[in-house]
This record gives C-alpha cells, sequence and structure tokens, in this order.
C-alpha cells in the first residue's frame, strides 16, 4: 500500500491528519535535517496506523516536503 504524505517539519506538535485513504498530513517538531524529519514522520505513521516502524519504507521523497511511503 502506497502513503501519499505532505510533511510539515519544525511544528509546534506532532500530528497526523487523514485526508483520505492514502494521502495524510504529517507535522513533526523536527528540523529538516539529516533525515531526522524522515525518521520522525516514519515513527508518527507507526504510530497513528499501528505498524511496526520496519514495514513502513520511504520510496520517494527523501529531500521533500511531498513523500511516498509504501508499506
Amino acid at each position: 500500500m502506497k502513503l501519499f504524505v505532505t510533511v510539515k517539519p519544525k511544528a509546534r506538535k506532532k500530528s497526523v491528519t487523514k485526508i483520505d485513504r492514502t494521502h495524510y498530513v504529517v507535522s513533526v517538531t523536527v528540523p529538516p535535517e539529516g533525515g531526522k524529519a524522515n525518521a520522525a514522520v516514519r515513527d508518527a505513521l507507526s504510530e497513528f496506523l499501528d505498524v511496526p516502524k520496519s514495514d513502513i519504507i520511504l520510496s520517494s521523497g527523501e529531500k521533500s516536503r511531498e513523500k511516498t511511503f509504501e508499506i
């Protein structure tokens, strides 16, 4: 399953908002430096979807706010 995620780094609080079945907006508190935001997004999705972090793979958008994850 592919998930299309819009990331908002350096937010005041961490949150995940489901737009539709495959589109999400994820706010994380960490800056987009050194992959920290990508890891935080993966953690937030894992918690929100109740799946292990190891099952969530970033497939595209490593340096973009628009990312695609595969579960």
